[in-house]
């Protein structure tokens, strides 16, 4: 029977987890990086979240493994290529369009964090918490009218889009591969035309090499004077020095961010001039890559995602299964 280690179990959604135990033997523990290039020996279906960097060495302890489950769609925390080069399938969200379509949170969370950032939200909070009521000290912006500039106009830029325009915000973007536009948004050719364009930037688009450092000194340079970045996306594709300059010398107004550089390492997030610059800043909002982290949005992946294993399962010969 085909050995299954879910090693991100907390809150797993229990029809998924049916459904697993029907495809094969499953095991769900909560492990270290050393527990788990340790045990993995034993599994031949390894399922992760966003917790654990899946590199070369954790897939060679992974002497079993067929398969590498991750309900994302973003890949950067597996080594994609060295795996398939080991014969284990990568099993994941990525190219899953129409499901993905049914998936709002990280969409949300950008709005989310815009206006947290805009409204001062956290900072009124702990006011208050603080016994004070001080009206006039929170005074924040408003989106109405300002101009929305969207790095990326795939699933969740679309769905961004249509938010803007509910907000009454101007909204255009820059994708050099989408396939369908829609009629709402201005279409720019280039990024540096998209940035000079943008009171607000938001990125949706993956990490690759053409993507990584897409937004360095140069190109936050270009943005107006007293623009704000969203990035929900990947912390890599911002250069994190050069945009703590840029809020630091004013020419960026504020930062709301739901990833950084190397977030899975705890040495590298100690490290990061991001956390360090937020700590002692009220212009950078920085959240723990939670975009995607809603009750419905993971119980419905980790549901498709556990289906699309057990079809897998089954091509090798193992049980069948039944929700």
């Amino acid at each position: 029977m085909i050995r299954i280690l879910n090693v991100e179990p907390l809150g797993y959604s229990e029809i998924a987890r049916n459904i697993l135990r029907q495809a094969g033997e499953l095991t769900e523990m909560s492990l270290s990086r050393q527990e788990l290039l340790e045990q993995l020996s034993g599994y031949d279906v390894l399922i992760v979240r966003l917790e654990h960097q899946i590199d070369r060495a954790v897939i060679d302890a992974g002497t079993r493994l067929k398969a590498i489950v991750s309900a994302t769609t973003g890949l950067d925390h597996i080594d994609v290529g060295y795996a398939h080069a080991s014969g284990i399938t990568i099993l994941s969200l990525r190219g899953e369009t129409e499901f993905l379509r049914t998936v709002s949170a990280t969409a949300e969370h950008t709005w989310a964090l815009l206006l947290a950032l805009l409204r001062r939200i956290p900072q009124a909070f702990a006011s208050v918490c603080a016994g004070e009521w001080e009206r006039d000290r929170f005074r924040g912006h408003e989106l109405d009218g300002k101009r929305l500039g969207i790095v990326g106009l795939g699933r969740i830029g679309r769905k961004v889009a249509r938010y803007s325009i509910a907000f009454g915000m101007d909204v255009a973007a820059c994708d050099p591969f989408a396939e369908e536009w829609m009629s709402e948004v201005k279409r720019f050719e280039t990024l540096e035309e998209l940035l000079a364009n943008s009171d607000v930037l938001s990125l949706h688009v993956p990490l690759n090499d053409e993507t990584r450092d897409l937004l360095d000194a140069r190109a936050l340079g270009l943005l107006p004077e007293d623009a704000i970045l969203v990035n929900t996306a990947r912390g890599e594709i911002v250069d994190e020095n050069a945009l703590v300059a840029a809020l630091t010398t004013g020419r960026l107004a504020g930062a709301a961010l739901d990833v950084i550089h190397n977030e899975r390492d705890p040495q590298a997030r100690y490290a990061s001039p991001l956390v360090a610059y937020a700590r002692t800043h009220d212009n950078l909002l920085l959240t723990p890559h939670i975009g995607g982290a809603t009750f419905e949005s993971m119980t419905k992946t980790e549901v498709f995602m556990a289906l699309k294993l057990a079809a897998f399962v089954q091509t090798l010969g193992a049980n069948s299964y039944s929700i």
